[in-house]
């Protein structure tokens, strides 16, 4: 298993078990980003990320360091250096990217609760592979500091379980004023965004099974905010990340070398075009949410890829353009009665993860039924 990078003593007491990212600094521990260059400077943590020692703060025992997909560069989790964690739902699919790790651990139960960090995707897709679920944290609310930057402007922290309680958890761990769970979405807005039939006809038949009414919403933005997005995306992460590519280029994996490549080639120009985007993207989402105050998409698009054609699945469709937005999202599997799960995607305002959770409660319930 290449799930646990350093195993931790947790200590004594009953308190929650959690897994972390091994791109967030634990005290006393390499940050390694499941990287070789990386790991061959990195020394030991002076200090807890600001996250981690509200997690400890909450009675959170750490038990180690997990693996992800090399510098948090990727949507499969596959990593050659490191090794790739094992989907525990079957060995020859991808487990996700790149918070990889986590989704297995908490998959696996060896975490009550997982720390991952979503840019792209990269706490949605591994969960939605893995069968489990995730929650990416609207951009700002949980500190980021002591946490290996990829893309600034897009980069979150958030938990991983196995429930939606889990998830709760979690967030009362990362950030002690997430509060009491209001009355779930009155409404849903149904958006489709070219899934597979399969997860789509997997979601709508859990949201007739919840009894939650629902309105189909349009977001004609979409696809501007996805390109918009991935230009962010690869042009900060190679901005990150020119110093290490330039000093230790031939140590890097070749997929995340030349990820880093193709963000290089993006000009200032272009991205700050993308940057600015956001903003009528957040006013078209803000209007849709006023309708209806969550969104509900697919989870994946399809299948978790197998190992051996990974580039099969589309991590970025899905989840992308949520970041841009800044918004939270949450993602929860779905009973499709075929080999893997599907999964739903619960999109919210600003600052409403107790929303998602308490209507995420009422999906899940529902899915224990079908």
């Amino acid at each position: 298993m290449t799930t646990f990078l350093l195993r931790l003593d947790p200590g004594p007491g009953g308190g929650p078990t959690v897994a972390v990212k091994d791109l967030v600094d634990v005290a006393g521990t390499p940050t390694t980003c499941a990287s070789r260059p990386v790991e061959g400077s990195a020394a030991p943590a002076r200090a807890d990320a600001t996250c981690i020692e509200r997690v400890r703060a909450g009675g959170g025992r750490i038990v180690g360091k997990v693996n992800l997909h090399e510098l948090a560069f990727g949507g499969t989790g596959i990593n050659s250096y490191t090794g790739t964690p094992v989907n525990p739902l079957d060995p020859s699919r991808i487990p996700g990217g790149s918070s990889s790790g986590s989704a297995v651990a908490v998959a696996t139960g060896e975490a009550d609760v997982a720390i991952g960090t979503d840019t792209a995707g990269s706490i949605r897709t591994p969960a939605a592979c893995c069968g489990v679920a995730g929650l990416k944290t609207t951009f700002g609310r949980i500190p980021v500091a002591g946490v290996h930057a990829l893309a600034p402007s897009l980069d979150t922290v958030g938990p991983m379980a196995t429930t939606v309680a889990g998830l709760g958890l979690g967030m009362r761990l990362l950030d002690p004023t997430f509060g009491a769970l209001p009355p779930p979405a009155p409404v849903l807005g149904r958006v489709r965004l070219g899934a597979a039939p399969w997860v789509e006809e997997a979601v709508d038949r859990l949201l007739r099974s919840a009894g939650m009414p629902t309105e189909d919403v349009s977001l004609p933005g979409w696809d501007a905010a996805e390109v918009a997005g991935t230009t962010i995306l690869f042009g900060e992460g190679a901005r990150t990340n020119r110093d290490l590519a330039a000093a230790h280029g031939d140590e890097l994996g070749p997929e995340t070398l030349f990820r880093l490549a193709c963000g290089a080639a993006i000009g200032d120009d272009d991205l700050s075009s993308a940057l600015a985007s956001a903003t009528p993207w957040r006013v078209e989402l803000a209007a849709a949410l006023a309708r209806t105050p969550v969104l509900v998409t697919a989870g994946i698009m399809d299948d978790p890829a197998p190992l051996d054609d990974p580039t099969r699945l589309d991590t970025r469709r899905l989840n992308v353009a949520v970041n841009l937005a800044g918004i939270p999202a949450l993602v929860l599997p779905v009973p499709s009665g075929r080999a893997f799960p599907g999964s739903i995607q619960l999109l919210a305002g600003h600052g409403h993860e107790e929303l998602l959770v308490a209507t995420a409660a009422v999906l899940e319930a529902a899915a224990t039924l079908t």
